[in-house]
């Protein structure tokens, strides 16, 4: 079953198994410590997009203020072959007017599959700006300009924020720790993080897809897997719902996606569709497929 979340009560929906029919299902929301813009943010370096008059406002009064707040992160811009040329606003990267004179980014998206080598998905919150409600792999997200994520030997600083965010969106920890919480009985329970060691770099792909009229998506997608059992916590104004998946489960899932029943990102049906099942296929031997140099174009 999808396991569902939002703020004050427990919703969520089944997608697979189930036919075409919508079951509600529930999950208590959790309430968790968020991590402050303010110390991320970072000067903006001069470059071919550094802000001026042509990045008009965009109103965002109608959307989510917690996800309006993180529109102020400074994403790392790159030209088509992955070099960095400077930093920009997540709120400038994604606006379509800004993507259609050239503004790219490089991002990531995260592959975790648990003992079982079943893979985590799940369904980006309403709240998200662009393509809310949409199933997609276990996480997805940007690194930062900042020291950190900047660094690129290796693919560490999109390995360090690929950590950060799944803290952020799903509660693993960035460092082990005991919580006797997490049970009803007065035992503690080991909370697992995923270090960036065991984050595995395979290759990136290229791809534009517009959201709406307004939002979009232009990135150079790292893309990551680790496979380990970890404990789950997700952030409600992140994730509306997640499930471990069969490979049979998906393609039914992605079948539906064909008949319009469900929506699934641009970048994972991409994946999917190219080169994920495949990779699945080889889990214990991916180092076959890692390829640094190569840029797929999408």
């Amino acid at each position: 079953m999808w396991r569902a979340l939002a703020r004050s009560e427990s919703i969520g929906r089944a997608v697979l198994g189930g036919g075409p029919c919508v079951r509600e299902l529930g999950l208590q929301a959790r309430s968790a410590a968020r991590w402050h813009l303010s110390d991320l943010r970072r000067p903006r370096s001069p470059g071919p997009f550094a802000r001026s008059p042509a990045m008009h406002e965009i109103n965002t009064d109608h959307l989510d203020a917690q996800q309006v707040q993180r529109l102020e992160e400074m994403c790392i811009l790159v030209d088509e072959n992955d070099r960095r040329i400077g930093a920009e606003t997540k709120k400038n990267c994604h606006l379509n007017e800004n993507i259609e004179k050239g503004l790219l980014h490089r991002a990531f998206s995260v592959f975790l599959f648990n003992a079982e080598s079943k893979l985590l998905l799940q369904q980006r919150s309403d709240a998200k700006i662009t393509f809310p409600g949409y199933f997609t792999n276990t996480c997805c997200s940007h690194p930062l300009s900042t020291p950190g994520e900047l660094e690129e030997n290796d693919a560490i600083g999109v390995r360090r924020a690929a950590q950060r965010r799944l803290m952020d969106e799903l509660g693993i920890p960035m460092e082990q720790e005991l919580d006797a919480s997490k049970t009803i009985i007065p035992k503690p329970v080991l909370l697992l993080k995923v270090p960036p060691e065991e984050i595995s770099y395979l290759t990136r792909i290229y791809y534009k897809a517009p959201s709406d009229g307004v939002w979009g998506e232009h990135e150079i997608d790292y893309i990551l897997f680790v496979k380990k059992n970890v404990t789950l916590d997700p952030d409600p104004n992140e994730i509306k719902s997640h499930r471990y998946v069969s490979k049979g489960e998906l393609k039914a899932l992605l079948k539906k996606a064909a008949c319009g029943e469900v929506k699934i990102t641009p970048w994972f049906h991409i994946i999917a569709e190219n080169f994920l099942f495949n990779w699945w296929d080889n889990l214990n031997h991916l180092d076959q497929f890692v390829d640094h140099e190569k840029i797929h174009r999408m």
